[in-house]
């Protein structure tokens, strides 16, 4: 029983995305057996450092066995060994595990002694989860915790970055760069061609810029937390920028799903209310996402925080597709009607085009990426984020490329030939369809 109790918690810890740094916890009047605290990846030369002050024990009964309060260390596939002795009744507390690593037990407190610092060190390189077990169901625990992992570099340079992800500053700072040439193309792209732009064009250079502000943002947020353990600050502009950059993108899904500016200069009132439902979700899903990362898994309402997060995720991935499936629609529709308007069919390729390739990029980023994440090595936990920002590049540079500004577009100039194409494509398909 006690298996399935608490498999779910360390599970969440363990695929989600965590970046151990230095962190302030605090815990009051917590009954809950199992508190999962950040997850690090070790280099052999790793080390702990755990200050808990301000101790308080609802139950002041001198002959508690203390032992079974404490703070360990714990390996996901330890983890699992663990929950099977607890089913086994091998064990009834986490602590009287040989499996995991011991920290500090509260049975090594003084009496009338209310705080503790202890500094671990870690000569096995593999990704550990410091974890507080209280194993007293009668015991409610309040403290405050302060917690640093970090690895020794050579000349004895703190490294507070997890093992797999100490060159991120790099990456997030290399994409930065090659967003920085992609704004400026895509300058001189609207500029050679600015008798033909339209609004969704500017629009689209906003969604680049506001994403090369995020990963710059990104890059000093990662570079600071990894010398100094805190990010001084570019945390803040990283989620401001982050919930401009994901506002815009999911708004220019829709505006370009919908043909604004390209076949229509203005939205339906359908299309309309997907904005006004996809906004409001992601200011949500923002809000959610500062949680997740401030909080850390030790907040007790981290888990539904999580959840909503991953929840409101979907819906929007879900609801930019309507705009898109809508226009295919109208555009069939129109062609069946009216003889001349079997050209938008050939029209219609590019958005279907465009529709595959946002589902390829909703899955690749929501699905690959996290499944890439759970199953790689803790060392190279760093490509996922490779993965993602390579799919997130792609997906931007097929965008500008397929609906840059042009005065004769192959998919909106279509002569008699294509036309009597387009007419035969129709007749196929609705033989098909029958």
């Amino acid at each position: 029983m006690a298996r399935f109790f608490l498999f779910p918690i360390f599970a969440s810890l363990f695929f989600s995305i965590c970046l151990a740094e230095i962190r302030f916890s605090d815990i009051r009047n917590d009954d809950r057996p199992i508190i999962p605290f950040d997850e690090f990846g070790f280099t052999p030369k790793g080390l702990l450092e755990l200050t808990v002050s301000k101790i308080h024990l609802s139950n002041n009964n001198p002959d508690l066995d203390l032992s079974r309060i404490g703070f360990f260390l714990c390996t996901r596939d330890s983890w699992l060994h663990v929950l099977q002795q607890l089913e086994d009744g091998d064990i009834s507390c986490a602590l009287q595990s040989d499996l995991i690593k011991h920290v500090y037990t509260f049975n090594k407190l003084q009496k009338g002694q209310s705080n503790f610092s202890v500094v671990y060190s870690e000569t096995d390189a593999d990704q550990f989860t410091l974890v507080f077990a209280n194993c007293l169901s009668s015991v409610k625990v309040s403290m405050d915790i302060h917690s640093a992992m970090y690895n020794l570099e050579k000349g004895g340079k703190r490294d507070y970055l997890s093992a797999g992800k100490t060159i991120l500053p790099r990456v997030y700072f290399l994409f930065s760069i090659i967003y920085v040439i992609l704004v400026g193309l895509w300058i001189h792209v609207l500029y050679k061609k600015r008798l033909t732009v339209y609004g969704i064009h500017f629009f689209m250079l906003a969604v680049v810029v506001l994403k090369t502000m995020n990963l710059l943002c990104e890059a000093e947020d990662k570079s600071y937390i990894k010398k100094t353990g805190t990010a001084h600050g570019w945390d803040v502009l990283f989620y401001i920028f982050s919930f401009l950059k994901g506002i815009t993108l999911f708004t220019l899904i829709v505006l370009i799903g919908t043909g604004w500016s390209f076949l229509k200069p203005y939205l339906q009132d359908k299309e309309k209310k997907v904005l006004i439902i996809v906004i409001p979700l992601q200011v949500v899903a923002n809000i959610a996402q500062v949680v997740i990362d401030e909080t850390g898994p030790y907040g007790q309402d981290w888990i539904t925080w999580k959840q909503i997060f991953l929840l409101v995720d979907v819906i929007c991935c879900c609801a930019v597709l309507f705009p898109i499936v809508w226009s295919i629609k109208n555009l069939r529709e129109a062609a069946r009607t009216d003889g001349k308007a079997a050209v938008n069919l050939m029209k219609l390729t590019l958005f279907r085009q465009y529709y595959v390739v946002v589902i390829c990029y909703i899955y690749f980023t929501r699905v690959v990426v996290y499944a890439l994440e759970t199953i790689t090595s803790y060392r190279y936990l760093w490509t996922s984020v490779v993965a993602a920002e390579l799919a997130t590049l792609a997906f931007y540079v097929f965008t500008g490329y397929k609906f840059k500004p042009e005065a004769h577009n192959p998919y909106f100039v279509v002569d008699d030939e294509e036309e009597e194409a387009a007419a035969e494509q129709l007749k196929l398909e609705d033989e098909f369809e029958l």
